[in-house]
């Protein structure tokens, strides 16, 4: 039972993307509170908020400044960032400063020392499985649409050996502005090339311009995406522009604990932010419960201690945890394939 004259646990929330709402803290208090009821943790937890604008719109001062107010603050753990250039920024801060944190980006070069890292998408997985899909679906010669910027750089890279090794074609390749408010010239380029389909790799807020050069260009070409189209879920109006499309998520309809989720939280069990949250609020809890020290450094240490926890995210029997050099929490098959289809996401 907590004790209600220690001081509470402080932990960070770097926002490095607008929110919408409070669900990413409600729903990681949530996954803390219910390690809290197990009796094993006996002080109160307090979250502390910071925004930044991060990149690719931001600047990597603005996470400085967030990453040092948090510090000040004298948080324990930090949960953020959210994309991976910004991640990238924020890991070699935690080391320096000694502060574990877990980001829920896609970048696995984002862990680190102090860096744990909840994988919501992967850009060095999703590749390999839309490359696969094309397999599947009798899609040989693709032509790639990339973010200029360190997530879709990663994406095609990855995307290349994947291809390779499955003897499918490029027809053609393309970078954009992850900002990008205009893609049409670079789709008529594309689509000269013939190809079978159109692999987008990216954030995801120029795929709002690809769906729409697409449109105003006829092409009615297939296309596959990466897990920037779970852009959709906190756009409905993009969903139109989705229609067809396949994508990589991170939510499946057989996962067990996200439909308990679903009972307690509907808003956090649909779609991928809210799961991850909830999970990394258990991770917290329990790298908590199994600190030996209420430290930084023995949070850090009961971190790694987590094993073995079922998943929210991924089907069913994925799990999470983390080890002494293993800084990746999900484990097993979390990338789900679905699809944008009469403005509901579907899995495929």
């Amino acid at each position: 039972m907590a004790n209600s004259n220690a001081l509470p646990i402080r932990i960070g929330l770097l926002y490095d993307f607008p929110q919408m709402g409070d669900l990413f803290a409600k729903a990681l208090r949530m996954g803390i509170d219910e390690v809290a009821a197990t009796g094993r943790l006996d002080r109160d937890v307090e979250l502390i908020e910071r925004q930044s604008q991060g990149l690719p719109s931001g600047s990597e001062a603005d996470v400085v400044r967030a990453f040092n107010e948090l510090r000040d603050e004298g948080v324990v753990a930090i949960a953020g960032p959210s994309i991976s250039d910004n991640a990238l920024i924020a890991a070699p801060l935690c080391d320096e400063a000694r502060i574990p944190a877990i980001n829920y980006s896609g970048g696995e070069r984002t862990r680190s020392q102090w860096m744990f890292h909840y994988q919501v998408g992967s850009l060095e997985e999703e590749p390999p499985v839309l490359a696969a899909r094309m397999v599947e679906r009798g899609l040989s010669r693709a032509a790639v649409l990339f973010d200029q910027s360190p997530v879709g750089r990663r994406y095609a890279e990855c995307f290349e050996a994947a291809r390779a090794r499955l003897g499918l074609q490029v027809t053609g390749t393309a970078s954009i502005s992850p900002l990008a408010e205009d893609a049409e010239p670079l789709l008529a380029r594309l689509r000269d090339g013939n190809p079978d389909v159109l692999v987008y790799f990216g954030l995801g807020i120029a795929s709002r311009a690809t769906a729409l050069a697409r449109e105003a260009l006829g092409w009615e070409v297939p296309v596959l995406a990466n897990s920037a189209l779970m852009f959709g879920y906190a756009r409905p109006d993009w969903r139109d522009g989705y229609a067809g499309w396949e994508y990589i998520d991170t939510i499946a309809d057989d996962n067990k604990m996200r439909a308990a989720l679903a009972e307690r939280f509907p808003h956090a069990a649909g779609g991928p932010i809210g799961c991850a949250a909830y999970d990394i609020g258990r991770l917290f809890g329990e790298g908590i419960a199994a600190s030996e020290h209420l430290t930084r450094a023995g949070v850090a240490d009961g971190l790694r201690r987590v094993k073995q926890l079922p998943a929210t995210s991924g089907y069913d029997g994925t799990l999470i945890g983390f080890g002494t050099y293993d800084h990746a929490a999900l484990k097993g098959h979390y990338l789900v394939l679905r699809q944008w289809r009469d403005g509901h996401s579907v899995q495929v």
